[in-house]
């Protein structure tokens, strides 16, 4: 086989194999299935551009990870783009947890949304992820107490979010969607 060849399978195999791991993660950091998939796609457009940087990495998913965070976070900062968010489905069908509540998921979704997206990141990294603070900060190219002050003010906005929906005014609660 010639070596782009080779190199091509190669690829095609990691996308296969995390794809859909690469998709939760960005879902989570966009809150819209379309982002999501618009921000895998970019990533993997940039990954297969650098492969053999990629694939010499010590952990080339984490290097694709970073990839999708910085292309999330750069994307944030720019702000020239004319798209604005809608209401969705707080994710794909089958991607579920079974024992999950989906008033729960759907609030602690919309909570999320409403995170900064350096925190936003950071909660995802942290404890959707399980990663270390170590391995956050390297990520996200911060100093590990930022991502601890980062995870303790998400942290506290969130549980402020989750805690202060009462029925009434429940983000989840479809009975308050606007017609």
């Amino acid at each position: 086989m010639r070596r782009s060849a080779r190199w091509d399978a190669e690829f095609s195999e990691f996308v296969a194999a995390r794809s859909t791991q690469l998709y939760r993660s960005a879902y989570l950091l966009t809150m819209s299935p379309h982002s999501a998939e618009d921000l895998v796609q970019t990533a993997l457009a940039k990954a297969y551009a650098a492969w053999p940087r990629v694939r010499a990495a010590d952990d080339p998913v984490a290097y694709v990870h970073g990839i999708v965070l910085k292309s999330f976070l750069s994307e944030r900062r720019r702000r020239s783009s004319s798209e604005l968010p809608v209401a969705e489905a707080p994710e794909r069908p089958g991607h579920h947890h079974e024992d999950a509540d989906p008033a729960d998921r759907a609030a602690l979704m919309a909570a999320l949304a409403r995170l900064a997206p350096l925190d936003r990141a950071v909660v995802v990294l942290r404890f959707w992820e399980d990663r270390s603070v170590a391995q956050t900060a390297v990520t996200l190219d911060l100093s590990e107490a930022a991502v601890k002050n980062r995870s303790l003010r998400a942290l506290r906005a969130l549980r402020g979010l989750l805690t202060d929906t009462s029925p009434s005014t429940n983000p989840a609660d479809p009975s308050n969607w606007s017609a």
